[in-house]
């Protein structure tokens, strides 16, 4: 297969679900992350499929927060820069319900087609 096709195909295929999981790994903490954190444990929970370049969750991660799923605050840090810690709202808490569903839809639907090479 063209590399250059594969690429642009987990491209497009990881923008939506890096919100959903994003959104699920903030929202199984009981205490709020900080992007390191969350980073690494996408990494540890997804097997490494969802892990990726650190500063490129940053940008969904305010995406996030300025739909009012996440909320942030920062704090100084002993050993460096002030983290800027997330954690997720109740219309988070929602989304993440709803978004899971549709998640769930999509996946059942695509794999009954993917199985069927004649559909």
């Amino acid at each position: 297969m063209d590399e250059v096709l594969l690429r642009k195909f987990h491209k497009e295929l990881s923008a939506g679900t890096v919100s959903l999981a994003l959104l699920a790994v903030v929202a199984a903490d009981a205490e709020p992350m900080y992007g390191y954190q969350i980073a690494k444990r996408l990494e540890q929970t997804g097997d490494g499929v969802l892990a990726g370049k650190q500063s490129a969750l940053y940008p969904v991660l305010r995406n996030l927060e300025a739909a009012g799923l996440l909320d942030s605050f920062v704090e100084p840090s002993v050993s460096g820069p002030p983290r800027r810690y997330y954690r997720v709202t109740s219309a988070g808490r929602e989304a993440l319900v709803d978004w899971s569903a549709a998640w769930r839809a999509t996946r059942d639907s695509l794999d009954s087609v993917l199985k069927d090479p004649s559909a």
